[in-house]
């Protein structure tokens, strides 16, 4: 079916027609609903070619992809990010553009992006601290959605991001709640923004009991599983090695947790971990009880969220920048408990 037949159907103009299947806000309510759900009855399905040439618009969002493994963004978490945002995407007949480009190229991508009408509007991924590809969007007038947060930038933007610093100060109150006072950060790499905004969280929380800030108890790497380990194997070597672990990744957590148990020690009696759980789809925290005491945020979630800030973002270019921030819970699991000096002594 094409469009001129559903416009016979629905006895409307072909214009209505293609303007409630795009969004645009001259069109009532009650006229989009009947649209929507005359489409959907007769299995029609736009023409993106003929929809763009008509609407000027391209109907595709961009995600550009740094090539160096080393980046902090290329990680599983990705992978759910981009499931929820495709589930908006296919919803509002958009298709996705992921443009792989070594570091330093993506300046010339988004210029690309807009001289060529690639893509109507971007989300940026991994914003790092005074991210200078914030004021280059806002330069060259594409529109874009950032994950995250980006400190130092002063241009207004539209963002989603976590409650970092609130959520590591509070897991960093648990444990100090428990007795544990060497407690050790293992980070993501700190020019990245969620990471800077952890560590002053945890941070934060150690100066409010007047404990000193030990250089040697923090570290900062990419979360994978093997700087868990290894982290957590170096520190539990040490005269005086940590009683609890703050882990900025649940991938990093595995490793502090096969480390814990290599050195012969129990999990959540000898040595407590608090992570961030993505709440990952393939990668749960446990069935009906968690495995980790964690600070758990949906980047599923975000992915939708900010796909639909980005599609009212297009539909609405003259709009305000929206911003949310998300807070997270802290769910108790089998990973922490009392420091052992305190279980000792009752």
């Amino acid at each position: 079916m094409n469009l001129k037949e559903l416009s016979k159907i629905l006895g409307l103009s072909q214009t209505t027609v293609s303007r409630a299947l795009n969004g645009y806000p001259e069109v009532n309510e009650a006229t989009r609903i009947k649209v929507l759900a005359a489409a959907k009855a007769h299995n029609y399905s736009p023409n993106l070619r003929a929809q763009s040439l008509a609407t000027g618009r391209s109907n595709a969002i961009g995600h550009v992809i740094p090539m160096a493994s080393s980046h902090e963004m290329v990680n599983p978490i990705f992978g759910d990010f981009i499931s929820g945002a495709g589930e908006v995407y296919a919803a509002n007949n958009y298709e996705m553009l992921l443009s792989i480009v070594q570091d330093g190229g993506e300046e010339n991508v988004y210029r690309g992006f807009k001289t060529r009408s690639t893509v109507d509007g971007v989300i940026l991924h991994g914003p790092k601290m005074n991210d200078s590809r914030i004021d280059l969007l806002t330069e060259i007038g594409l529109p874009f959605v950032v994950h995250g947060r980006a400190s130092g930038i002063s241009t207004p933007y539209s963002w989603l991001d976590v409650n970092n610093r609130s959520a590591f100060a509070r897991a960093t109150d648990f444990l100090l709640d428990l007795g544990h006072r060497r407690i050790a950060l293992l980070n993501g790499l700190e020019f990245m923004d969620f990471a800077h905004r952890r560590r002053l969280g945890y941070e934060e929380a150690l100066t409010a009991r007047h404990l000193p800030i030990d250089a040697s108890l923090m570290r900062s790497e990419e979360m994978t599983e093997t700087f868990g380990y290894t982290a957590t194997r170096d520190m539990l070597t040490v005269p005086n090695p940590p009683t609890a672990f703050l882990v900025s990744s649940i991938i990093s957590a595995l490793g502090v947790r096969r480390a814990i148990e290599e050195a012969g020690l129990v999990m959540g009696r000898d040595v407590s971990i608090i992570t961030h759980d993505d709440s990952l789809s393939y990668l749960t925290n446990g069935a009906d009880v968690p495995i980790f005491t964690a600070t758990r945020s949906s980047v599923r979630d975000a992915g939708r969220a900010l796909s639909q800030m980005l599609l009212s973002q297009i539909q609405n270019p003259t709009s305000n920048p929206q911003s949310t921030l998300l807070e997270v819970e802290l769910t108790v699991g089998q990973s922490t408990g009392p420091a052992p000096a305190v279980k000792q002594t009752a």
